[in-house]
């Protein structure tokens, strides 16, 4: 039944739609401009580096704030399966995010959530992370690569730090497998919401994001 409310208070946190009202602020649906996602991306590409910033800031503290908020509430009862019980929180609003249900289901990719998720689960996976997503994004510039390299780098790292112990001593076999089945539902959620972004690498045909002005230069693609 716990594993159901982190779930259920995760939901609630990613339903804040950051890119959605940050441009009603600004008189536009950001779902009917660009790539039609309201994520970070689009906005960063429809409305500029700041607005871009701003709506990754909104979207990773919702995460982080619901995962604390979980911490608060079950960290002492159930210490010994805190982690578990994170990962549900932080899956309840990547599902939030994606699939807002005020919003006929049509929300973002979850990336910037995942990234709150991240950042409020453990300091060891902050650093793979970081360097998944920022190498490939300085040096090529593509957001979906980098995304996906992330949970791809975070899945194995989970693995790894599992079964041999350096963390979750706490938790039994059974435990762990469940956490490994939870990222992987994630995982693969975030592949299928990329799977056109997929399509364009293989072909060479996907659009470069860039901290900058040149961003309003390639009008040509879809995040």
């Amino acid at each position: 039944m716990v594993r159901v409310i982190c779930l259920a208070i995760g939901y609630v946190f990613g339903l804040f739609q950051t890119a959605y009202f940050y441009g009603r602020a600004h008189g536009i649906d950001i779902r009917e401009h660009g790539s039609g996602n309201a994520g970070t991306t689009n906005t960063l590409r429809v409305l500029g580096t700041k607005a871009g910033l701003i709506v990754f800031a909104g979207d990773c503290l919702k995460c982080m704030a619901a995962v604390w908020l979980v911490r608060l509430l079950f960290g002492n009862t159930y210490h010994n399966i805190i982690y578990l019980l994170c990962l549900y929180t932080g899956a309840g609003a990547i599902l939030g995010h994606n699939y807002p249900f005020y919003l006929k289901f049509k929300g973002g990719k979850g990336i910037a959530a995942t990234a709150g998720m991240v950042l409020s689960f453990h300091p060891w996976f902050i650093l793979t992370g970081v360097l998944l997503f920022f190498i490939p994004f300085f040096t090529l510039h593509y957001v979906s690569l980098g995304s996906l390299l992330v949970y791809a780098g975070l899945m194995v790292q989970l693995v790894i730090f599992g079964q041999n112990g350096l963390l979750f001593q706490e938790m039994t076999q059974g435990q762990l497998i469940e956490m490994y089945i939870v990222f992987g539902c994630l995982m693969v959620m975030a592949y299928w919401k990329h799977r056109e972004n997929i399509k364009r690498l293989l072909h060479g045909k996907e659009r470069k994001t860039y901290l900058t002005k040149k961003n309003k230069v390639e009008t040509e693609g879809k995040e």
